[in-house]
């Protein structure tokens, strides 16, 4: 966590006029967004947008033609996903990124496995980490820790991604829509599960259409509008009429924030 010369904490990641077009279609148009430490921020925006390839440039999954990235308040870039990753930043998609016939604590170490004498993968070393991890997020899972991951429920399998995330996550974590598919206890499970990523001093980024969601849970909500941003709403001080005036573009408060 970094401060400021007048002592306000930095954002965790900040992006200042990104700028990316995909031939003649202005994806971004000096798109500007701000996730602190300790808080959740909700992006959210019509289809069309921006918000994808905002989340995506963060991710180092694309480039951006212009603008700046901030981690911590310096400058950076990233050439692809990995070096995303190394500054401490993960992203969880709506299609999980999980392999399905590996049980959690190898879908947790996927690629990051714990080695025994430099060749054998330490699978108790892994799932006792990977039980400590869970436990300590306040993740419930029915299963044993040793059986595949397609056996969960959409609602454990979404658990199981978002905690890897939080796992190896030292700035921030992205998620992408992490409800869409779930069922009313699921989503309440999960949304619990981000509350107590974010109240580890994490900045999470919560990317979803469900407004309802977003109020309950977002400190912060930024609305992307045509590849801008076009509003700044603290949590508590807005409400869903209001969300939808900034989304469809009956209101605006990015020049008064």
């Amino acid at each position: 966590m970094t401060a400021r010369v007048d002592g306000t904490i930095a954002p965790a990641i900040a992006a200042e006029s990104i700028i990316k077009n995909f031939n003649h279609v202005h994806a971004l148009r000096g798109a500007s967004f701000e996730a602190f430490p300790g808080e959740v921020t909700a992006l959210v925006g019509d289809n069309g947008a921006g918000k994808s390839t905002l989340v995506k440039i963060l991710a180092g999954t694309l480039q951006p033609d212009g603008g700046t990235i901030r981690i911590d308040g310096r400058e950076v870039t990233f050439a692809d996903p990995v070096a995303a990753t190394a500054l401490g930043i993960e992203t969880v998609y709506q299609d999980l990124a999980l392999a399905p016939d590996l049980d959690a604590a190898a879908n947790v170490f996927l690629g990051r496995e714990i080695r025994r004498m430099h060749f054998f993968h330490d699978q108790a070393e892994m799932r006792r980490r990977t039980a400590k991890s869970f436990a300590d997020l306040g993740v419930g899972l029915v299963q044993d820790l040793r059986v595949p991951v397609a056996s969960f429920s959409g609602g454990q399998r979404q658990s199981v991604a978002i905690a890897r995330a939080a796992m190896w996550a030292r700035h921030v974590i992205m998620l992408d829509e992490p409800t869409a598919a779930l069922g009313v206890i699921q989503t309440a499970k999960v949304l619990d599960l981000i509350r107590s990523i974010r109240d580890r001093g994490l900045a999470v980024v919560f990317i979803s259409h469900n407004l309802p969601q977003v109020l309950e849970v977002a400190d912060r909500i930024e609305v992307l509008r045509l590849g801008s941003r076009v509003a700044r709403f603290r949590g508590g001080e807005v409400n869903v009429d209001q969300l939808i005036a900034a989304i469809s573009g009956a209101f605006s408060n990015e020049v008064a924030a």
